[in-house]
């Protein structure tokens, strides 16, 4: 069962949101992430075989995508960077670091968060029998997906994904009719209430104190949040670009944000079709 479900966490996740992996593989630096989803799963040696052949086939094009990427990026920082005077860099320097030692707060803060909450071993048993109980539901309601597209649907869409296309364009792509589009609607909706329910068992085992505590933490993550903004936007300020300044940078944009885009849609195929394969193997 656990790994049936792993498998229809993996499906969704291609159907829902196929960009996952890759973004997710790209903040790593590694593709270690989609290796630690399939560790536990209890495949079976031909599985495992298959899948180490598939990740060695897909290896270099993932890592060529992504040095592409990444190469590019560093590119239009360091033309961006070359429009700056050295104070304006000094101040983004300083705004940087400011931003990473915020980030390294705000992990060390959801920390204390989940201990700020005090659960008792018990709270954290039925907490976790409740996850059980749900997850086969969400995976009935996702398994209504299929058998929607027609066949040539399916094949658009395969086409869509292979291009790294978003998802916004695959859906466009597909040209779902009223019937298709009210059937998905559905299942999102249905997916939707689940999550609420599962949440508010969850909330029910915690006592008035802990859910004061949690309301507490709630209200300050959104502060922090628009620090962060009005931050971020000071930071702008402060940098006092000229005029002159300002229309090189949005040049310097221009040139490369389609070539930027083109370099992450060609990251995201690449990850999509490594994923397709293996939950492909998964399935059977």
């Amino acid at each position: 069962m656990r790994t049936l479900l792993a498998v229809s966490a993996l499906v969704a996740a291609v159907w829902l949101w196929p960009a996952l992996y890759a973004a997710d593989d790209a903040k790593k630096g590694e593709r270690g992430g989609l290796t630690e989803r399939i560790q536990d799963l209890n495949l079976t040696d031909e599985q495992e075989t298959k899948i180490a052949d598939i990740q060695k086939e897909c290896a270099p094009k993932v890592a060529e995508a992504r040095t592409e990427l990444a190469g590019l990026v560093k590119e239009e920082v360091e033309k961006v960077r070359a429009v700056l005077t050295p104070e304006q860099k000094e101040k983004l320097q300083a705004a940087r670091e400011e931003r990473r030692q915020g980030r390294h707060d705000g992990l060390a803060a959801r920390i204390a968060h989940l201990r700020e909450l005090d659960l008792t071993d018990g709270e954290i048993s039925k907490i976790t029998d409740i996850r059980q109980e749900y997850r086969p539901k969400f995976a009935s309601a996702l398994k209504g997906l299929d058998g929607i597209l027609s066949d040539q649907q399916k094949l658009d869409r395969a086409k869509a994904l292979k291009e790294g296309k978003r998802r916004r364009e695959v859906l466009q792509a597909l040209n779902l009719t009223e019937e298709q589009k009210e059937k998905v609607q559905a299942i999102g909706k249905e997916v939707a209430a689940l999550v609420r329910e599962e949440m508010e068992k969850v909330n029910d085992l915690l006592t008035a104190s802990q859910k004061e505590t949690l309301q507490e933490l709630k209200d300050e993550r959104r502060e922090r949040v628009r620090d962060r903004l009005a931050h971020r936007i000071a930071n702008l300020r402060d940098l006092n670009l000229t005029d002159e300044q300002k229309s090189r940078i949005a040049d310097i944009r221009k040139e490369y944000c389609p070539k930027i885009h083109e370099a992450g849609n060609k990251l995201r195929g690449a990850a999509r079709e490594e994923v397709g394969m293996i939950v492909a193997v998964m399935k059977g």
